[in-house]
């Protein structure tokens, strides 16, 4: 039987989730990658527990995760009915619908239909009454926005989800959503936008909206799909992400001007005693306006070293002056 270590809640930095009661860890485990049916569930039970350990408390899954989609909610479910089952109440689960799930006009998107159906695929899979957070994944250009965020409103009201959340929403689009929910009496907790020190479009305004709303952050891809470790220092090596058939990363994203950059970013890091990879993080979670960072993890290794980026969050303002000289290097 699996027994959490006792010092879980020691070291994991936990912030409040804008103007909400809800402390998310300063990093979450997301499982976007690694939990498919194509991984060893024993590897990724091990990953799971290890990071309840070290005091990660929010699992963050999507419908369509996996291999196949769906895959990874299961894989999730299976550790809540097993390792985690004495655990719900210190756990925070989210999961997320509006890309493709399934055949047919009903299977993506922001319907009301699509969104509540899914959730209820998504409980199924996780074996739960209820998610913690329940997220539009993405705006829907073709659905009026009031039916999108009603449906939201409606999975709260149904006691299928304490809290509601965005994902790739723009700054005026999440104002407006943010409006609806108010007058709806459900209040919008969180977004979740694609941020790291290569992708930093949430600078332009988003961080700003959400500041205004008193809407927390959570940052996904903070690595840039593993470019900002220490793997791609030497170029593209046999093996990872951007030598297969990703498309998320792919080959000619990794130049030798971002080699360059990288290995001069790296140098920066290892003054500060951390790798490439934690001081990105701890650059996303600098200041404290993102109030998450979303990480995955192929094995407890990696996610080890991950963590161990909360040890140092702090930087100067000559080593924030020399991170972006060389992030706006062309």
């Amino acid at each position: 039987m699996y027994m959490p270590s006792p010092d879980r809640y020691q070291a994991m930095p936990y912030r409040r989730t804008g103007r909400s009661g809800l402390r998310l860890p300063a990093l979450s485990l997301g499982l976007w990658h690694n939990f498919g049916s194509d991984r060893s569930a024993e590897t990724q039970g091990q990953i799971l527990r290890r990071a309840f350990d070290l005091g990660i408390t929010h699992f963050d899954l999507a419908n369509n995760y996996g291999p196949p989609p769906g895959a990874a909610e299961t894989a999730m479910g299976r550790a809540l009915r097993t390792d985690f089952a004495r655990l719900r109440d210190e756990i925070v689960v989210s999961t997320k619908a509006g890309y493709l799930m399934w055949d047919g006009p009903y299977g993506e998107w922001g319907s009301r239909k699509y969104l509540l159906g899914s959730l209820d695929q998504s409980l199924t899979r996780l074996g739960l009454d209820y998610v913690d957070i329940f997220y539009s994944h993405r705006p829907d250009p073709d659905t009026p926005l009031e039916e999108t965020m009603g449906a939201l409103d409606s999975a709260v009201r149904q006691g299928k989800a304490l809290y509601v959340g965005l994902s790739n929403y723009s700054p005026e689009q999440t104002r407006e959503a943010a409006r609806i929910l108010k007058e709806l009496g459900t209040p919008l907790l969180i977004h979740q936008p694609r941020y790291s020190m290569l992708d930093r479009w949430v600078e332009d305004g988003l961080l700003t909206t959400l500041d205004d709303l008193g809407v927390g952050s959570i940052a996904y891809s903070p690595l840039e799909q593993g470019i900002l470790s220490d793997r791609y220092l030497k170029g593209i090596p046999a093996g990872s992400r951007a030598a297969g058939s990703s498309p998320f990363l792919t080959p000619e994203s990794v130049t030798p001007e971002l080699v360059a950059r990288l290995r001069a970013l790296d140098l920066v890091a290892s003054e500060r005693g951390q790798t490439l990879a934690q001081m990105a993080l701890a650059w996303v979670l600098r200041g404290g306006r993102v109030t998450s960072a979303v990480v995955g993890a192929s094995s407890v290794a990696q996610l080890e070293n991950s963590v161990e980026a909360v040890r140092n969050l702090e930087f100067g303002d000559e080593e924030l002056a020399r991170i972006e000289k060389l992030l706006k290097t062309s």
